[in-house]
């Protein structure tokens, strides 16, 4: 989005990128940009529900910091001065952090992640704590026990989950950049439906350190965003080798913002490049994908082809076998990860009346504190991992796993990146699938190999489908530790999106303008 666009005295209608040259230039302030989002927050946030925790003094301490410093000729980090909203996954010191449950409404972390530190290193001004499904556990933030996230596009939809509060702040200009986690899909799936950019690094390449685990070989946290070159800004930041976080990868980070740099100047050029689009989630005669989303799919297509990509098709058969693999291993690390919230060490604690015991204690506790969706999973997962059915439930689904991460394999010999729709459909209304279980899962038909597989995966906006006017998003996938691929081909086609549709990107989305 260039300057022409946005009116002079909105600064939220900036893209970070642009944010961050004109703190350089000294043309605009941090504290004065600070200000104006969280002026935007108090505004429309009773009406999304994006943030639960606002830390207006934080930020505006940060952002008097880096403006002094600034004045003074300090070098500061690209990003300083310019806001970040984080997911409500990731330990902050001082500030409550709920994982969106009743069970931590009131646990207040004695210390930072590592992608909090990250970011505080950076300069960049926290505003304060995301809204998630419980626990990262869902695909449309109803989950959360502290109420729906509403979608900037349409107030009575889903923004996307676990991650809709990341998603709607960005998507509603309460945030420039927002931290994700990604569990199945939970970054690039709320992107997809708000019209806004996400990415899941590869497993490893950033820091999982105090973040609240829901499922450890699944979990990846990532950047949200409005364009793809301000994802990798951020994507830069919070990446790296940390010696706290046994799964981190001890390797250079892959240069992410060079390669989304280069992929958008004007003139892009993909020719070389081999696209392969999977066969088992391209939703190509699959009735469960909304028609208007396997059209805008397919115009992308067109779109890299014009740049000089080469379009194959690929399959990847052990595909139609991920959601099954994931639904019993996602349970069985959960029920492992939660089984500390045990009312004796942290969270909350429910003590029933006449001496109880402590198994009734822990009983009442977690009762109370764990809401519906979080005890069907830690029941499915206890039953998948229990005597006599841990060879036959969970056993099994690794090795359907294995198969997953060779069909990747496979398909990277012949391709470089592989693309789908990220989502099957358009974001759907609050309330339509809280009572059916398998329906809701069946969102993250398309994210989730790539989370069993440990590769990166980005979406990024394809245009509005004709059935309803919403946001649909494209899925690139790329080899573990090729993530400068994503950006590269998110790029160039965002670019060329822009061009071909007048100027297609986020700023597009209806204008809320509610009283708070």
């Amino acid at each position: 989005m260039s300057d022409h666009t946005t009116p002079a005295q909105d600064v939220t209608r900036l893209t970070a990128t642009e944010m961050a040259d004109r703190l350089a230039a000294g043309t605009l302030t941090s504290v004065e940009l600070t200000q104006a989002h969280l002026d935007r927050i108090a505004r429309l946030n009773p009406t999304l529900n994006a943030f639960l925790l606002v830390d207006a003094d934080g930020a505006l301490a940060t952002a008097r910091e880096v403006d002094a410093a600034r004045a003074h000729g300090e070098q500061l980090p690209r990003l300083a001065g310019v806001p970040v909203a984080v997911k409500d996954i990731a330990c902050t010191q001082g500030l409550t952090t709920t994982a969106g449950s009743r069970m931590l409404e009131h646990f207040v972390p004695p210390y930072d992640a590592t992608i909090v530190t990250r970011l505080r290193d950076a300069r960049m001004p926290i505003l304060g704590k995301t809204n998630m499904d419980e626990f990262a556990m869902g695909s449309s933030t109803e989950h959360s026990a502290f109420g729906p996230t509403r979608n900037p596009w349409d107030l009575d939809r889903i923004p996307g989950g676990s991650g809709g509060g990341s998603s709607a702040a960005v998507a509603a200009y309460l945030a420039p950049l927002a931290i994700g986690s990604d569990t199945g899909g939970s970054i690039r799936q709320p992107a997809a439906v708000t019209g806004t950019v996400g990415a899941k690094p590869t497993y490893g390449a950033v820091s999982r350190y105090g973040v609240i685990a829901l499922a450890s070989s699944l979990d990846q946290i990532g950047p949200c965003a409005r364009t793809v070159i301000d994802a990798a800004l951020l994507h830069a930041v919070i990446a790296g080798h940390d010696p706290m976080d046994s799964t981190s990868i001890d390797a250079p980070v892959p240069d992410v913002v060079a390669a989304a740099e280069a992929a958008s100047a004007s003139g892009a050029d993909l020719t070389g490049l081999r696209v392969g689009v999977v066969t088992e989630i391209s939703g190509s005669g699959t009735a469960a994908f909304q028609p208007g989303v396997l059209a805008r799919f397919e115009e992308a297509l067109d779109q890299l082809r014009d740049l000089g990509a080469e379009i194959v098709e690929v399959s990847c058969p052990h595909f139609g076998y991920a959601m099954a693999a994931y639904y019993l291993i996602l349970p069985s690390e959960a029920s492992s990860n939660l089984a500390r919230y045990d009312a004796m060490r942290y969270g909350l604690r429910e003590t029933p009346e006449d001496s109880p015991s402590a198994e009734q204690v822990m009983g009442a506790s977690r009762d109370a504190g764990f809401g519906e969706e979080v005890k069907r999973r830690i029941i499915l997962g206890t039953y998948a991992l229990s005597s006599g059915y841990y060879d036959a439930y969970y056993g099994q689904a690794q090795k359907v796993r294995t198969l997953i991460a060779r069909d990747f394999e496979a398909a990277f010999e012949q391709v470089d990146v592989l693309v789908s729709p990220t989502a099957p459909t358009t974001a759907f209304k609050i309330g339509d699938k809280t009572q059916d279980p398998m329906a809701m899962y069946l969102n993250d038909i398309a994210t989730i190999p790539a989370n069993l597989a440990g590769v990166p995966g980005m979406s990024v906006p394809s245009g509005l489908a004709d059935e309803d006017g919403l946001p649909a998003g494209l899925q690139l996938l790329a080899p573990a530790m090729q993530d400068q691929r994503l950006y590269a081909v998110g790029a160039a086609l965002e670019a060329r999106l822009r061009q071909k549709q007048g100027g297609y990107v986020i700023e597009q989305a209806p204008e809320i303008e509610v009283t708070a």
